[in-house]
């Protein structure tokens, strides 16, 4: 009979014990809450009291890792939500935000002048995302000014091919581009990096100003075939003699 007393009491306890276990709670950190296409995020999962964990990316992936890594492979926004379980199945859930943007790329412009090759400085830099565009004068992507070294910065621009248009009082890159759409093609940007081109452009006396020469390129549909060319190679030109 002592011996039964004895472990009710026993018994009780671990009832008791099984029966008093805290509820789970969800959580987690990520690594960034903006990211690129095809950045890696690595998810941490802070939860307490959870034996078995459920992700939902929000594009259509689950995982059940503790702490996954995953990437998107296209840009929107998009919704993580984790689910944890406790030894009870008791449930908590937590979510975060991610959005996901186009990689981008900085683009260093240096205006010089094709023939006695010095920087030209307050000229105009307008990018167009077409040659259509180029030639149109229409849908400019960013403009900016050359310092005294000739030069200008763009970044934040969308990974793509930019079309690029000069223009500073005595000196602009209209005719070049008419010998050689190289000229003003800066190829396909390489994303995250700095990207260098060099903007050639003509000098034109105050006889015939850039500014002439700039309405007369709005007078005329200038058509061309694209010219394969290397990035940061100099457009071919027959020097003056």
């Amino acid at each position: 009979m002592r011996r039964i007393l004895f472990f009710i009491p026993v018994i009780l306890v671990l009832l008791y014990s099984c029966n008093d276990e805290p509820d789970p709670y969800a959580d987690f950190t990520v690594s960034a809450t903006l990211v690129e296409v095809n950045e890696n995020i690595r998810f941490t999962n802070t939860s307490h009291y959870a034996r078995d964990v459920e992700w939902v990316f929000g594009d259509g992936y689950v995982s059940n890792a503790y702490n996954p890594v995953h990437y998107y492979d296209k840009p929107g926004i998009y919704n993580v939500k984790l689910t944890v379980w406790s030894r009870e199945n008791k449930i908590s859930t937590a979510y975060q935000t991610i959005e996901v943007v186009y990689p981008t790329a900085t683009l260093d412009i240096e205006v010089v002048e094709y023939y006695m090759e010095y920087p030209v400085a307050d000229a105009s830099v307008i990018l167009y995302g077409s040659y259509m565009d180029w030639t149109d004068e229409l849908n400019p992507v960013a403009e900016g000014f050359t310092d005294i070294d000739g030069i200008v910065i763009f970044s934040g621009l969308p990974v793509k091919e930019y079309f690029v248009d000069v223009w500073e009082a005595n000196h602009d890159n209209y005719a070049l581009a008419e010998e050689d759409i190289g000229f003003i093609s800066t190829g396909v940007l390489y994303p995250g990096e700095i990207n260098y081109f060099t903007a050639w452009v003509d000098y034109y006396p105050p006889t015939k100003s850039a500014s002439t020469n700039k309405l007369e390129r709005r007078e005329r549909n200038v058509k061309m075939e694209s010219k394969e060319r290397n990035h940061g190679d100099k457009p071919k030109r027959e020097r003056k003699k």
